[in-house]
């Protein structure tokens, strides 16, 4: 599936001079404007969602300015209303962030709304990420002090978004990094020792404090990280605290919730140097979901960012079951606590001149990922698959004008997110080629195949796109189940640039299936009709 890409607002300076006092900075301010806009129809052969009214529209507006060691900004936002596939919880207009910062060479101190993460944000992590609807954002103070590159510590205070306001949960914590290579004076050679704690405040119901469960979760990190001539090892351990979960089999007699204790373990370790990258990441979660507020059903709920660790696609058959870290749930089904597994990455430059190079070289890259249920719980033990990914792919420069990616990818996973052994398979073939006609001339296509036996069988899909640089793009593609379904989904649109102006117009019918960022993802129904993306940077 293609569609309009949702852009990012990137800030861009426009400085102001005093006339009273040539020469002396006074400030500037950073302004932008983002509009998505869909217009939608019904399609009986997708059962496309259509809300009322057949419009969608999420708009954002920020206003930054700075000056010396001192900043201050907001960001307003409308839905009218938010697109379909967003949180319901997004609705309406608001000012949504408001701060004011001041720092120097060692110190900080904001004030208002802002984002931040401990270590990899398995403990904690609030940012923004427009293509899933997500923005949870604390609002409160935070505090940040750095000693020669030795120490660094912050704490900080604040009740996270949920949706259109901030919500009445409180979050406070603090951070310390002490980098010990820098204190004794070691040279090459990186050695950081972290640890970070994080205590979440909740005014429970009625049931849960009848039950014995507590308002407050406290949680902890620990963390190690060192980098020496190429190598790298980052761990982490991370205790959530403990969680509540509605007991499904509840009938009136015993408990009626679960008490849970989160916990994770991360491992990265790898090389990278003389053109070769290796990179192996082990990860175990279990109970690690954690929630800006308990019990509802928004899936932009959550306040750490717990990504799938595995290749994050774009060709659009690639994408059409992508993997969602599993944290831990109790269903009616089954109880599963986590997930346990990883991945390795290679990358390979092949140097320009040899046999297998040639005249411009050639990139090679390999991934494999593997996760599991775990089997019992509390333990390492791995059970039922839950997706597994397999794929090389090839870069080659084989002109001056010419260019082939080729990828292969297998990848395997449960329809059942692991309470069952079945899984279905899937090969993946895309060859993407690109062409150069002059410096303002190129187009570049794609061809995939996807080969399985279960779901909806095969897939064929096709995009092609012409660039005339520097301001105008066209594109077509076709994404088709040709195994059952015999539906065509097709889309094409046009972009257009110029300055600090980006508009982009298109129209298809697109799947449903999920949008994805990062490596966390959001739900999307099926729908078809015409979008818009205005982005200005002023």
């Amino acid at each position: 599936m293609v569609a309009i890409a949702v852009y990012p607002w990137i800030a861009t300076a426009l400085h102001a001079e005093s006339a009273a006092d040539a020469g002396k900075q006074t400030g500037y301010v950073t302004a932008g404007f983002e509009t998505n806009t869909n217009w939608y129809q019904t399609d009986p052969k997708t059962s496309a969602t259509v809300p009322d009214g057949r419009f969608g529209s999420n708009n954002y507006l920020k206003l930054d300015y700075y000056r010396s060691g001192f900043s201050a900004g907001m960001q307003m936002e409308t839905y009218a209303p938010a697109l379909v596939g967003y949180s319901a919880d997004l609705k309406g207009a608001a000012l949504t962030n408001f701060y004011l910062n001041w720092k120097d060479e060692d110190f900080s101190l904001t004030a208002g709304t802002f984002y931040d993460q401990f270590g990899s944000g398995l403990l904690f992590r609030s940012w923004e990420d427009r293509a899933i609807g997500l923005n949870n954002a604390l609002t409160g103070a935070r505090v940040t002090y750095s000693y020669k590159d030795i120490l660094n510590v912050k704490a900080l205070w604040g009740m996270p978004r949920f949706g259109m306001k901030y919500s009445s949960t409180q979050v406070k914590g603090a951070d310390l990094s002490f980098v010990l290579s820098n204190l004794i004076g070691v040279k090459n050679t990186y050695l950081a020792l972290e640890a970070s704690v994080l205590d979440r405040y909740e005014t429970l119901d009625a049931d849960r404090q009848a039950d014995g469960c507590s308002p407050n979760t406290t949680g902890w990190s620990a963390r190690i990280n060192a980098e020496s001539h190429g190598f790298f090892l980052k761990a982490e351990y991370v205790d959530a605290g403990t969680k509540h979960y509605y007991n499904t089999s509840y009938a009136g007699e015993g408990q009626m919730f679960h008490r849970k204790r989160g916990n994770a373990q991360l491992v990265e370790t790898g090389y990278n140097g003389h053109g070769l990258g290796v990179n192996l990441s082990l990860r175990r979660l279990e109970w690690m979901d954690s929630k800006v507020v308990t019990d509802a059903s928004s899936n932009v709920n959550m306040l750490n960012y717990v990504p799938a660790l595995c290749t994050q696609y774009t060709y659009m058959l690639t994408t059409l079951h992508p993997y969602g870290a599993r944290t831990g749930e109790i269903s009616s089904r089954f109880t599963n606590s986590g997930e346990i597994g990883g991945q390795i990455d290679v990358f390979y430059n092949v140097k320009r001149g040899s046999w297998l190079g040639g005249k411009r070289g050639m990139k090679v890259h390999a991934n494999f990922s593997t996760y599991h249920t775990i089997a019992e719980e509390g333990t390492f033990k791995s059970g039922n698959l839950l997706f597994r990914d397999i794929s090389v792919d090839v870069e080659k420069q084989w002109t001056k004008k010419f260019k082939s990616t080729l990828l292969w990818s297998y990848q395997e996973y449960t329809p059942s997110y692991g309470a069952s052994r079945t899984t279905w398979l899937s090969n993946i073939f895309v060859a993407d080629l690109l062409y150069k006609f002059n410096s303002s001339l190129a187009a570049r296509m794609e061809l995939q195949y996807l080969v399985t036996f279960e779901d909806q069988k095969d897939w064929m899909a096709a995009l092609l796109e012409v660039s005339f640089a520097p301001h105008w793009s066209v594109y077509a593609a076709d994404m088709y189940n040709h195994g059952m379904t015999k539906v065509h989904y097709y889309n094409g649109g046009f972009s257009y640039s110029k300055s600090r102006t980006k508009v982009a117009l298109g129209y298809g019918r697109y799947k449903a299936g999920y949008i994805c960022s990062g490596g966390v993802c959001r739900q999307i129904p099926a729908y078809t009709g015409a979008n818009l993306s205005l982005t200005m940077l002023f």
